[in-house]
């Protein structure tokens, strides 16, 4: 069984990432899993918010163990054969290093989602779920560690942003983004 491939999108909260990862998914010739922190973090099935949030049920508690439980899914994932599109925020330096040093036996294609600031913070307050000033710091910082293969902005047409990141994978070279980022 050969590994599968990872189309992994890095923005802010709000740029817009979970929207075309789900799109770029429907697009491609062959099956993508889109897979998501969110899944994690906003629902109630797989991680339930207690209002009282303190001792072991304190986020602050739980946050590193679930980052690097959702990291090593995506290599487990991919080591069966799956095929992924992956929507994610890079918060620091060593998030990156942690996720070059498991996912760097694979093919990844890094797109790289920019948004403007007062759109993200439109964004983030329409949706509701979010803290607020979490755009801010995410804008400020997610693009800081890395380089990807493809930058795109979201608010370009969708459809177009779609269409890009599908051309440009299917066109991809090695080595890719991650490939130089591990090397170096």
């Amino acid at each position: 069984m050969s590994a599968g491939q990872l189309i992994l999108v890095g923005g802010a909260s709000s740029a817009g990432k979970s929207t075309l990862c789900r799109d770029v998914r429907e697009r491609l010739d062959v099956p993508f899993l889109f897979f998501s922190l969110d899944f994690f973090l906003f629902t109630t099935d797989v991680l339930p918010r207690r209002p009282d949030a303190g001792g072991v049920f304190a986020w602050a508690t739980l946050r590193p163990q679930v980052f690097e439980g959702f990291y090593r899914c995506l290599p487990a994932l991919l080591s069966a054969g799956n095929n992924l599109v992956v929507d994610l925020i890079v918060e620091s330096r060593e998030q990156m290093d942690r996720l070059l040093e498991l996912l760097s036996p694979f093919d990844v294609f890094f797109v790289g989602l920019h948004c403007p600031l007062p759109e993200l913070e439109r964004r983030e307050l329409a949706r509701g779920d979010r803290r607020v000033g979490d755009t801010r710091r995410d804008f400020e910082t997610v693009h800081t560690f890395g380089e990807y293969d493809l930058e795109i902005d979201s608010t370009d047409p969708l459809d177009r942003n779609v269409r890009r990141v599908v051309h440009a994978w299917q066109e991809r070279r090695r080595p890719s983004a991650f490939d130089r980022m591990t090397q170096r």
